[in-house]
């Protein structure tokens, strides 16, 4: 592991050493990824130059431990020393093994959450709407921009469907373990009785995909114009606003109606349909390496449940982690914090584990 930081340690400078040339400078595309680089490597070599000093301090109270020849209250001291740096080495050895770490390359990404109501009919679709202003009002807490992509609403106030990007740096590693099944235990409005009823919720987490990232053909689309329909504005069934389009290649199906222009729909459409085939290639490239690792954490399938909200006890339940909390008003205002620290954290657990 040493090794491998002194390699990181040299790039690091070589990476400083090039962003001082002018012809770098002057080419922002190779000027910008090198600052991302340079973001990347900073805080481990920081790290471990802050324990290469402390092993400096380690050897030195060692080595005057080893010579002997020294009055009480000197040897106390170095011997306090030692402890102290051999402590902190152990701390800073540990923080380095998560430093280096292979990092997803997604996490900086921005983000496209789609929420879809599942079993439970008004109910599902009353909570999606739930689960939709959670995660907007968490996005704005993180100081992220939300804007809808496409939304297809419910008499009652819900939704069928709701796509919608979160932009920030760091939006993808905050949101990529909300994918899955969300399940709600609650009594809806229209029950006389005070039954609770269960309802799902589909979340389905993907990194935005650039033009670069994915490749797509116009002869590969099949593009079609319909008239919004469901709750909405006046403009609602007066143009052909709305866009399908079709990849053929893999049978993607998208669909977007929310803006008034057929422009704007077709390139929210498009900013969908570019990260669905990007997520489905990603997908196929992990199932393809034998013996992947996957983390305990979750495997991001769109059919796993993951969480239950359970309003009656007041209750989150995260089921990958085993982690409750009985605050449910808190957190379905957005305040998400612990929950994705704690998701995040045995995540980082079972890959050191795996890599050990």
């Amino acid at each position: 592991m040493l090794d491998k930081l002194e390699n990181v340690e040299q790039r690091f400078e070589t990476v400083n050493e090039l962003l001082c040339n002018p012809d770098i400078v002057a080419d922002m595309e190779q000027y910008k990824k090198l600052m991302q680089e340079l973001k990347h490597l900073t805080p481990i070599v920081e790290k471990f130059r802050e324990y290469k000093k402390c092993k400096e301090a380690f050897d030195e109270a060692k080595s005057l431990l080893d010579a002997g020849g020294m009055d009480k209250d000197f040897r106390d001291m170095v011997q306090d020393e030692y402890e102290q740096s051999r402590t902190q080495l152990e701390v800073l050895f540990e923080e380095l093994k998560i430093l280096l770490l292979p990092r997803d390359t997604n996490d900086d990404k921005n983000v496209i959450i789609e929420i879809r109501g599942g079993a439970g009919g008004d109910e599902a679709s009353l909570f999606a709407g739930s689960l939709f202003r959670m995660y907007s009002m968490y996005s704005e807490a993180k100081g992220f921009k939300c804007e809808v992509l496409n939304a297809n609403e419910t008499e009652v106030g819900g939704f069928k469907e709701v796509s919608f990007e979160v932009s920030g740096e760091g939006a993808y590693s905050r949101f990529k373990f909300e994918s899955g099944v969300h399940r709600v235990q609650r009594v809806p409005e229209t029950e006389s009785q005070g039954r609770i009823h269960t309802s799902t919720v589909t979340v389905a987490v993907l990194p935005e995909a650039e033009e670069v990232d994915v490749e797509i053909k116009t002869v590969d689309l099949q593009i079609d114009t319909y008239r919004s329909s469901g709750a909405g504005g006046q403009h609602v069934n007066t143009t052909d606003s709305a866009i399908r389009i079709t990849h053929i290649p893999t049978g993607t199906v998208v669909e977007c109606q929310d803006e008034r222009s057929q422009h704007k729909n077709k390139e929210k459409a498009m900013k969908i349909l570019r990260s669905r085939i990007l997520e489905a290639e990603n997908q196929k490239r992990s199932d393809a390496i034998a013996g992947e690792r996957k983390s305990q954490v979750g495997t991001g399938d769109r059919s796993e449940r993951i969480r239950t909200y359970n309003f009656p006890q007041g209750r989150v339940s995260d089921h990958r982690i085993g982690l409750t909390l009985y605050r449910i008003e808190a957190i379905m205002n957005g305040d998400l914090e612990e929950i994705i620290d704690a998701l995040i954290t045995a995540d980082t657990a079972e890959k050191l584990k795996a890599d050990e």
